[in-house]
């Protein structure tokens, strides 16, 4: 039997776990103590997640903000863990916030069929499927064997972390001018994902070229 001592403290900021499979490997009769980190909301930032309301929920993102002589905030973006579902929650910037523990593991797209997005562990060959709403903006990123991390939080998927930058190949795109390669003059064109992006005249359609997951934007060719 293995005994866990629960503590909480006042403040670690930023402070993540990445627990994983670390029970399966405690010997019998151990006593470890965990602690369970509080942040205050000016310092929560995408990637965390928290428990807020009885849910454990991930943020997507965080904007500090001071309106005029109005006490400041942080606005959050964070998704249910309980409803999958996204919504806006504003902190009082002291506002005492619980991190929860995460775990990652690396897991390769598949493919999409009507069921939702299926992703592969490469060593087990377990298959987990995501419905596009739990994807998001990573769908346009997503080819054929593109290895991402799977965020993990109470042994539930809480979001998806694509590479930082993927090679896509452009499938729609119009001409440019004959012996134009300047770079900052751009056309859109259209990649094979279905993203749409902003890439200098000289680039063809059937290229390969590089994106960055980030902000979408081109990076150059692959």
């Amino acid at each position: 039997m293995v005994e866990v001592v629960i503590a909480e403290t006042p403040r670690l900021s930023r402070l993540q776990f990445l627990l994983g499979s670390l029970f399966r490997h405690i010997p019998s009769g151990a006593t470890y103590l965990i602690f369970m980190a509080n942040v205050n909301a000016n310092e929560l930032g995408k990637g965390q997640a928290i428990k807020w309301n009885g849910d454990i929920c991930m943020v997507l993102e965080t904007q500090h903000r001071t309106p005029g002589n109005l006490r400041a905030f942080v606005q959050g973006t964070l998704r249910s863990m309980r409803t999958g579902k996204s919504f806006v929650q504003r902190f009082n910037s002291n506002e005492s916030l619980e991190i929860v523990p995460m775990s990652r593991k690396k897991y390769e797209f598949s493919y999409k069929d009507n069921t939702g997005y299926h992703f592969l562990d490469p060593v087990t060959y377990d298959d987990i499927v995501f419905q596009e709403e739990f994807v998001g903006k990573v769908k346009d990123y997503l080819t054929e064997n593109l290895s991402c991390e799977v965020i993990f939080t109470d042994e539930k998927a809480a979001d998806i972390e694509p590479p930082a930058t993927v090679t896509l190949k452009i499938v729609e795109s119009a001409e440019g001018v004959k012996g134009d390669s300047a770079n900052n003059v751009q056309k859109m064109a259209v990649l094979e994902t279905g993203l749409a992006v902003q890439v200098p005249l000289f680039i063809k359609e059937g290229e390969l070229v590089k994106i960055s997951t980030t902000d979408g934007k081109y990076l150059g060719r692959a």
